[in-house]
């Protein structure tokens, strides 16, 4: 494991592989970390196996980075500089840049902050409800409720008791978490995508009702291309073998 500093805290990642065929940057989804999103389900040797050098972060407030719990401290711009200073931290310039879920958040405000840097875009876990959707709990039980709730038998929200449960066993701190779920209400405009010049893919569960239909985030994004996974939600998409093809053909400029 390795550490830069970005706003005061120490942020974790990983940096390995040997880089022939490029340099990919992975952000991982909301309550997890680098090892679960992307190396226990396949990514980092796929990645390897490619030839690419693979930088994968820990978000603030995940895994084994520093886990500050007011919310200001995760606001989505403040999100996407740990990133970027990721990548000056490394003097990386040129590189593909992929995310998952609240990954792909994080992972879209940099490509619109600092086109030239991103040679590709990769949105995974996202869709239409990007621009359209109100939170996950809206209208009950909030996300940061959820995680604040002295008991996890409370949470009567299957989605809700999920991201609890599944926070839980990554022993992720619930408290930093609760403050990053209540930074999250800012919403992307159409306005906003148009920013985005980087060669785009956008990837996501045609049953990922979290999501909403990949192709509604893609047509605001010019020329980005679209892939719905069969059979698959929010929490099956991310360690098929379709996600991956479809990202390795988009890459390798197969993906139409």
């Amino acid at each position: 494991m390795d550490t830069f500093q970005s706003g005061g805290l120490t942020v974790a990642y990983d940096d390995i592989g040997a880089g022939a065929t490029g340099c990919i940057v992975l952000v991982h989804g909301f309550a997890t970390n680098r090892a679960e999103n992307w190396k226990r389900l396949g990514w980092y040797g796929a990645f390897e196996r490619a030839g690419y050098r693979i930088l994968a972060l820990d978000l603030r407030g995940h895994g084994q980075s520093d886990k500050p719990r007011e919310s200001a401290a995760y606001a989505g711009e403040v999100m996407a500089g740990d990133v970027m200073a990721l990548m000056d931290h490394l003097s990386l310039w040129g590189v593909d840049l992929m995310g998952y879920s609240m990954g792909s958040h994080v992972a879209i405000r940099v490509a619109m902050t600092q086109p030239d840097r991103i040679a590709n875009l990769i949105l995974g876990g996202v869709g239409a409800n990007m621009l359209s959707a109100s939170p996950i709990g809206a209208g009950g039980m909030s996300m940061a409720e959820a995680l604040r709730a002295k008991d996890s038998a409370l949470i009567t929200d299957k989605v809700l008791r999920g991201f609890r449960l599944f926070a839980e066993n990554q022993g992720e701190d619930l408290q930093a978490l609760a403050a990053c779920s209540e930074a999250r209400g800012e919403r992307l405009t159409v306005a906003d995508l148009a920013r985005v010049m980087s060669p785009t893919l956008v990837v996501a569960g045609d049953l990922d009702d979290i999501a909403g239909n990949p192709r509604g985030l893609a047509d605001a994004i010019v020329g980005a291309k679209a892939v719905s996974l069969p059979t698959c939600d929010h929490f099956t998409a991310i360690p098929h073998a379709l996600f991956k093809s479809a990202v390795f053909d988009f890459l390798e400029g197969w993906e139409e």
